[in-house]
């Protein structure tokens, strides 16, 4: 109760400064201008009461900075033009540092407990980083002044830092930045006209003021990176500029763009060119649900005006073609291909042995930068039982030759999603499990509830809210056992599909040994530039995420190619504004940018607009009426936030809004763009002019249709 009142107590005083300090104008007395007006009569005093004057201005900075008022910029400007640059960078560092500790202390006792109450669940990672790196957190922020000091003052004040590492981490951090600004005071301090304003001394203060944070980026970069590389020796001499680990889409990329600009590269694969994405990704899966939908079509013989029609087919001649697909694209990947294009292929697995070695085949390479792209691979959830059947991923459900006659599809996501309904066309009685209450959970409730209501049309079961307990395995009969809502499900199943996730393939070729950082989410930790903590170490792909998509990875090999091999003169933060993607059921979802649940989630403003596709021309005419173009806003302008389209060729209509949000064009832009009649992409214009519509100016069409009445006569 004491420590409540005491809290009180102190928001009021707090309060009441902050009030009289805006209340009655007394910023006026902090501003450049009003130093200047008095600065002979302050100097005058100081050279009458000089340590008199010395402590009022240390109690005056000390309070302005503890309050986080506006100012202290300028009272360190005038430290240095009336005490001098030695005696006033002196008496700024202490009155800073003294400052900002008991802003810090106040935002501690004040906030705190509160927010780590509130929150603490998710400042978990937070918590833990500050208590591991907490100190060198601080001093690269004081150093480096991206963000204003009192922010770093009272948010500090909420994590498990101690006060006394706080302060001497303050005043060390803070000391270099002091050095410039009182430089600058000094400066200030002999402007007698506006001549002076182009002194060469004063514009090479600001100037400095100016270039100080990215000399002290910098210097912080430059420290890190020869801490955590002094233990390992560097050659002499490299084999190569840049060694890839992973053909994947990532991998490939990476190495073709190094080989472009005549780089030495050497890609090494441990498996197959093409990695998932070739292999027992994209490729396979898009060339099966192609198949299926052939067997869609004909079922719908009627809604295309024919008595009946029938398909035979026999399941392995139909995996037989998913396996030619993959042997026509498999030259695009090929080692062939890329030797030819000057990317030395090495098939082996690679072990990091130091930043500038790698081991592969026995054999120790040197490079000077490393991409790693080793991709990712299914996740298999702790189900009991579960390793007692042979269960299918999306790495080994190609090897089937025999339809399952029941097939349990554990997932509700876009791999789980996909699969569930190309077997269900082939012919398989499909029982999709689901966790979550309902499938692809990152959609919109309404998009979800489109497509379970199309499964179940088909005659899916979708089991949403069913948690795997168990797999029994008896004799020849396989069961899954679910919970749902307390009661026991049991289905039974001839295979059963793992499609709950995947996870990045950071194990088994040195990285724990080395020291890579691997983040919460599992994946390889990289900063903006996607760039680990070794400076030399880069990542693309699903081992480094946020995103687990084929056209991410080569996104992001462009970055991390660029960045290794040119980053010592300018590098690249990796550009997440416009990713698009899509889960290719029937119909398919296709999404760039914010839906309305990650809106509603972040609290961002947004206005929505839609068109149905049912009422698209050229969709009527392909029996194919059905869907919506979903497309959020900025309130009261056309900057697109966000779209989801459903419906078909939903990934294929997406591209012009992706192209739109990368180039920051709105509605309008789309409204006007000539679109073919008829197409599918005239839903977007559509779209367009459905939020035109809504923001027709109502007042002045008042006076047009006033003046065209008087027109009339």
């Amino acid at each position: 109760m004491k420590n409540k009142i005491s809290k009180i107590i102190l928001f009021i005083i707090i309060t009441g400064f902050a009030y009289a300090f805006f209340a009655y104008d007394l910023g006026q007395y902090l501003t450049l201008e009003y130093f200047k007006s008095q600065q002979l009569s302050f100097e005058q005093y100081y050279v009458s009461n000089k340590y008199f004057t010395i402590l009022i201005y240390m109690a005056i900075y000390i309070l302005v900075t503890a309050l986080s008022l506006p100012g202290a910029t300028v009272m360190t400007l005038a430290g240095g033009a009336l005490f001098g640059f030695w005696l006033g960078t002196l008496i700024v560092s202490f009155a800073s540092t003294i400052g900002a500790t008991l802003a810090f202390i106040v935002a501690r006792f004040l906030l705190r407990d509160y927010i780590q109450k509130k929150f603490g669940d998710k400042l978990g990672p937070v918590n833990e980083g500050v208590k591991k790196d907490g100190a060198f957190y601080l001093f690269t922020l004081r150093l480096v002044p991206i963000f204003p000091f009192f922010v770093i003052n009272l948010v500090m004040g909420l994590t498990p830092i101690r006060v006394v590492t706080f302060y001497l981490v303050s005043q060390i951090g803070m000391l270099a930045g002091t050095f410039v600004y009182v430089n600058a005071g000094t400066q200030l301090a002999k402007i007698e006209s506006l001549k002076g304003i182009a002194s060469p001394e004063l514009i090479f203060s600001f100037a400095l003021l100016g270039i100080f944070p990215l000399i002290a980026k910098k210097a912080v970069t430059f420290i890190k990176s020869r801490k955590i590389m002094a233990k390992h020796k560097k050659p002499e001499k490299f084999d190569y500029n840049l060694v890839v680990i992973g053909a994947g889409s990532a991998g490939l990329v990476t190495s073709y763009i190094a080989a472009t600009v005549r780089a030495k590269v050497a890609l090494i694969e441990k498996h197959k060119m093409g990695g998932d994405c070739l292999n027992t990704g994209c490729v396979p899966s898009k060339a099966l649900i192609r198949s299926a939908k052939m067997l869609s079509y004909a079922q719908r013989a009627k809604e295309f005006g024919f008595k009946s029609a029938g398909i035979d087919f026999d399941f392995s001649n139909v995996m037989k073609r998913v396996h030619d697909v993959i042997k026509k694209v498999e030259p695009h990947d090929s080692i062939e291909r890329y030797t030819k294009l000057g990317v030395n292929c090495i098939e082996g697995e690679a072990t990091i042995k130091s930043p500038y070695t790698i081991e592969v085949n026995n054999k120790t390479i040197t490079t000077r930068n490393i991409v790693i792209a080793a991709g990712a691979r299914p996740f298999i959830p702790p189900i009991a039982g579960i390793d007692k059947v042979k269960y299918l991923t999306s790495d080994n459900v190609w090897d089937l030759k025999k339809l399952p006659k029941s097939l349990v599809v554990l997932g509700g996501g876009p791999i789980g999603c996909e699969m569930t309904q190309a077997f269900s066309r082939l012919g398989s009685d499909v029982s999709q499990v689901e966790m979550s209450d309902r499938i692809l959970s990152r959609e919109d409730p309404e998009v979800s509830d489109l497509v379970k209501k199309k499964f179940e049309q088909e005659g899916i079961k979708v089991l949403t809210g069913h948690r795997a307990k168990e797999v029994v395995s008896e004799e020849d009969k396989k069961t899954l056992v679910c919970d749902h809502k307390g009661t026991e499900i049991r289905i039974e199943f001839d295979e059963i599909l793992v499609a709950v996730g995947r996870v990045a393939n950071t194990k088994g070729y040195g990285l724990e040994e080395l020291g890579v950082k691997i983040s919460n989410r599992g994946t390889i930790e990289t900063n903006e530039m996607l760039q680990t903590n070794f400076p030399n170490i880069f990542c693309a792909g699903d081992v480094a995420g946020p995103y687990q998509f084929t056209h991410t990875a080569a996104h992001q090999a462009w970055y991390a190619s660029v960045n290794a091999l040119f980053g010592k003169f300018k590098s690249f933060n990796v550009d997440y504004s416009a990713i698009p993607w899509c889960t290719f059921t029937d119909p398919e979802v296709a999404r760039v940018g914010l839906n309305e649940t990650d809106a509603k989630t972040s609290g961002i403003e947004y206005e929505v607009t839609t068109y149905g596709i049912d009422d698209l021309d050229r969709a009527i005419a392909d029996s194919e009426d059905h869907g919506v173009v979903k497309v959020l806003t900025k309130p009261g302008t056309d900057k697109i936030l966000g779209v989801t389209i459903t419906g078909t060729h939903a990934g294929d209509l997406i591209a012009e809004y992706v192209l739109a949000m990368k180039n920051k064009l709105g509605l309008n832009k789309i409204l006007g763009t000539i679109h073919i009649y008829p197409t599918l992409a005239e839903a977007n214009k559509y779209t367009a002019g459905e939020w035109k519509k809504a923001h027709k100016p109502e007042k002045l069409l008042k006076w047009v249709e006033r003046y065209h009445s008087w027109m009339r006569g």
